[in-house]
């Protein structure tokens, strides 16, 4: 352990638990790097990364580059003298940085590789349905998630998980591995392996922008529920308003499957016993549970019906929501 110098890399909370894992284990971390400080929020307030405060809550040495092929900061790094670079939730480093360490350069991915490459592993795995998922550590190489695989652990995905849930029993499961790769390079007995060839297509995982997120009431109830469990809590699965609150644009945050068939077309709700909510979908109607109207806060569906006005409520795209 005296001999492994470690500079830590991530931004998100996510990465936070790996991190800590590190400094509790004893480990020497002579540095972290993270993205620089942003406006964030309402009142655009400059705010830290997750990772940047508990970095500087334990006296650790932050770098905030704006470029990573800076050779100023690749100077700096050099001069630290560590032999281990530990990536979690960070950005694509270049082959100046990941080739440093005498030891090597790993990122822990949320994903079992090399299914789910790319930004948002955990969101794509939940809105395809994945019933098993995991996380994987690897040596970084010069593309994006392709690197030899060190070690890999495996995690069940619950039928109602969300993402956000998912992705809390992760970031513990990726710690405790991070830990177990350190052990293993530190031993002298990493035998990393090149990833797999899939018997099945390659599913990606790129980042999720706003037109994703809209729900599309004419697929399968199970497509839709999975759609809105993997957008949740963020970025959310988006719906409209139809009818007398046009244009309203709410988040649907939990669903639930009825096993009820469908009595009307898709994106048509009934009410029952006065406080439940009933979307059609293509086959059956999907429960809303959780819902958060724009502006507001999440709320329970029997608290978003009390403040309606009309009991003809129909969900849309954009598009139709007119």
């Amino acid at each position: 352990m005296n001999d492994i110098n470690i500079i830590f890399m991530g931004t998100p909370e996510f990465a936070v638990a790996s991190l800590q894992r590190i400094v509790e284990s004893g480990y020497k971390v002579s540095g972290v790097v993270t993205v620089p400080d942003k406006p964030a929020g309402r009142g655009l307030k400059i705010r830290q990364s997750a990772v940047k405060q508990y970095a500087l809550e334990h006296g650790i040495r932050v770098f905030q580059p704006e470029k990573l092929n800076d050779p100023l900061f690749i100077a700096e790094l050099k001069e630290l003298g560590a032999n281990l670079f530990v990536v979690v939730a960070f950005r694509k480093l270049p082959e100046a940085v990941w080739s440093l360490p005498a030891l090597g350069c790993f990122n822990l991915h949320a994903s079992l590789l090399p299914q789910y490459r790319g930004a948002a592993p955990i969101n794509h795995a939940v809105m395809n349905g994945e019933t098993v998922t995991g996380v994987t550590t690897f040596f970084i190489n010069e593309g994006i998630d392709t690197g030899k695989v060190i070690l890999r652990s495996e995690l069940t995905v619950g039928p109602d998980e969300t993402a956000g849930e998912l992705h809390d029993r992760l970031k513990e499961t990726g710690a405790a591995l991070v830990i177990k790769t350190i052990e293993n390079i530190a031993s002298g007995k990493c035998a990393p392996i090149a990833q797999p060839v899939s018997n099945e297509p390659l599913r990606n995982a790129p980042r999720i922008f706003r037109e994703q997120c809209f729900i599309s009431w004419d697929k399968t109830a199970g497509d839709v529920h999975n759609h809105i469990r993997g957008l949740s809590p963020y970025p959310g699965a988006i719906s409209f308003l139809k009818g007398e609150t046009a244009g309203r644009e709410v988040k649907v945050l939990r669903s639930a499957l009825t096993g009820e068939i469908a009595g009307t077309a898709p994106g048509h709700a009934k009410i029952v016993s006065d406080n439940r909510l009933f979307v059609a979908c293509s086959d059956q109607y999907i429960e809303i549970i959780t819902i958060q109207p724009a502006g507001k806060k999440a709320m329970q569906a029997s608290e978003f019906l009390r403040g309606l006005r009309t009991t003809g409520i129909v969900f849309k795209t954009p598009s139709e929501a007119v």
